[in-house]
Formats: structure tokens, sequence, C-alpha cells
């Protein structure tokens, strides 16, 4: 089955491609069209009827191998540019059907252009480097929309050529380009999980793993992974700030179903962790990196933790505290062992 070029919503997502800047297309209903720019929604005058919005969710979810239907009125999936697509309808939606739309924009950014995109001092740029030569693990955390995936795909394009990497997601967004290389995605139409993909993948001799996004029991073999000799490895979480990411990375843990007492869950964390990057977003919708804080260990039940970066004043800002690794840092970079004085 392929693209019904007659509805029209794909005549407008074909005119929205050519626009640039565009983050986010969401239909609320019959004539109610969004799109995201720049951190704001605009209202586009364009008309659509319920009808023409039910024939093409069906398009999509048929491309997808999925049905979507009155018995099956929830779906996701990908459109044919990489997208992400949600679609939602009756019962659920009062205005009868509910589309969002998250662009896929190939961009492919290496980590030089981060100081531009996350705003901040272009001389803390071999700090982040520093992370992937040596080896840390790392997890990004942020809201929906912040940048969590491009900042992982900057991270990775550091990486030696020379490494074999497996990256799982539930939709392909990772862009990696290299040979020694293999991509897991779950499939909607099977009962294998996240996790099932992550356990699989420490059987395929991978140098490092990264899972596009943790949200459930994967988060325990993650942390399997990370403390198994896989270092380097990275995921991204859904937080509001850099504690409260360890915070949820606990409680998806506990949903692996182990029966593990609430500290033995707590030094997993530790020990697999080695920095968290925070970013977040201000009202105008202006991304930046907000803090990066350094997992230390345990003292008692208490995960122990560092800040490194907290962002004052508008300003990312080296808090006086170096990292613990800092001489891992430097064997394995081109940062200095002074490099913070």
């Amino acid at each position: 089955m392929g693209i019904k070029k007659d509805n029209p919503v794909w005549k407008l997502l074909h005119d929205l491609a050519s626009k640039k800047g565009i983050s986010e297309i969401t239909i609320n209903g019959e004539n109610q069209v969004f799109i995201e720019k720049d951190g704001e929604f605009i209202g586009l005058n364009v008309s659509l009827s319920l009808a023409e919005i039910f024939s093409f969710a069906r398009n999509v979810a048929e491309i997808n191998n999925q049905v979507f239907d009155d018995k099956t009125p929830i779906f996701d999936g990908i459109l044919p540019d990489g997208s992400r697509i949600n679609i939602i309808a009756k019962p659920f939606v009062k205005s009868g059907i509910a589309v969002t739309i998250r662009k896929y924009l190939l961009k492919n950014y290496s980590l030089t252009h981060a100081p531009n995109l996350y705003h901040f001092d272009p001389r803390w740029l071999p700090f982040f480097r520093s992370l992937v030569t040596a080896r840390m693990n790392v997890i990004i955390s942020g809201g929906t929309g912040v940048g969590k995936t491009t900042l992982m795909n900057m991270l990775i394009s550091e990486i030696p050529v020379g490494e074999r990497l497996i990256t799982i997601e539930d939709t392909l967004e990772l862009n990696v380009n290299r040979k020694n290389y293999v991509a897991l995605e779950t499939s909607s139409d099977s009962d294998i999980t996240i996790s099932d993909l992550v356990r699989n993948s420490l059987r395929m001799k991978p140098d490092r793993v990264f899972i596009g996004e943790v949200r459930g029991p994967e988060a325990f073999d993650l942390m399997q992974a990370m403390n198994t000799g896989h270092e380097g490895s990275m995921s991204t979480i859904h937080a509001n700030s850099a504690l409260e990411a360890l915070t949820r990375l606990e409680t998806l843990y506990m949903m692996s179903g182990y029966n593990f007492l609430t500290p033995v869950v707590r030094s997993h964390i530790s020990t697999g962790i080695d920095f968290i990057i925070q970013i977040s977003r201000d009202m105008s919708g202006k991304r930046f990196i907000s803090e990066v804080i350094e997992i230390g260990g345990m003292e008692g039940e208490t995960i122990l933790f560092s800040p490194i970066f907290e962002r004052e004043g508008g300003e990312l800002k080296f808090t006086g505290i170096p990292p613990s690794n800092l001489a891992r840092l430097t064997a394995y970079s081109e940062i200095e062992s002074d490099f913070f004085e």
C-alpha cells in the first residue's frame, strides 16, 4: 500500500516539507491545523474534513503494516520521510481525531555545532568531547522536543570509527554514519520489547550500546550493559532535572519485575552512570544545556553526585568542582589536567 497522493493531508505535508524550521505539525480536528516553528505554534488557514483526516490515518496505518479503525483508534508510526506520527480518535477525542507529527529533520550536526544549538561557551566543548573519548556512560535528560536525540547523535559522531555500535529504538531517530553498526527497532506486531532487544544486543559483541529513550523496564537492562564492560554507552530520559532523572531511572528499574531492595537498585545505577547532561528550554523556545552532574557512588542508601556545570545568569558555568574522573578524561582526550582551573 502506497501513499494516496490525492488526499489533502498528504498534499499539505508535501507543501510543508519545503518550509524550514517546522518541528511539529498537529491536526486537532476538522479545519484545525497548527505548526510549531521556533518553539511557537502557528495556526494555518487550511480546510480539512474529518473524512479526509480519517482516510489519511488509515492510509498511514497501512503503510506501517498496522490497523487504524474503531477497535484500534490509537496509532504510533512513522511517515515515509522518517517523521514520527501519533493518531488518536473517537471515543477518546472530543473533536473526532487528533494527529501529531514530530518532523524528522535530517541534520548532520557534529559536536562542534553544540555551543550554538545549546547556548554554552565553546571553551567547554572539549569536556563534552572527552565524555565520548574517555568512554563515560552518559544519560541525556530533558523534556519533550528539547533536543536530547540531537545531542546524542552529536556525541555518537565523535566515537572512533573502529568501534562496533548497537542502537535500540522504538522509532529509528539516531543517525549513525558508519559501517560496523546495527540498528534494532521494536515492531508493533511483535511481543518483542526494548528490554528484549537490549538483552539480545549484549550477545552481538557491541563496544557501546545506545537506547534512544529509556521509558520502562529496559532501564534495568541498560544498567546491566553499563555495568558489564560496555563503557561509553548512552541513553536519553524524560525528566525536568538531573536529580529527577535519577529518581525516574530508579522507578523504571523497579518495573523490571525483579524484587531488588532500593539500596541495591541505587548502587547499580550509581556504578553504571558516570554523567547526566540536562537539557532545558525557556519560554521563547530556546534550548540550552542547563546542568551537568557527575555520579559519584553511594553513601549509605544515597547516590552521591557532584554538579560540574550549572546555568547561572543565562550562561553555563563551571561550579568549581572538577570531575572525580578528571584523570581518565585527560588521559583519553584533548583536555589537560588544568582544564578547569
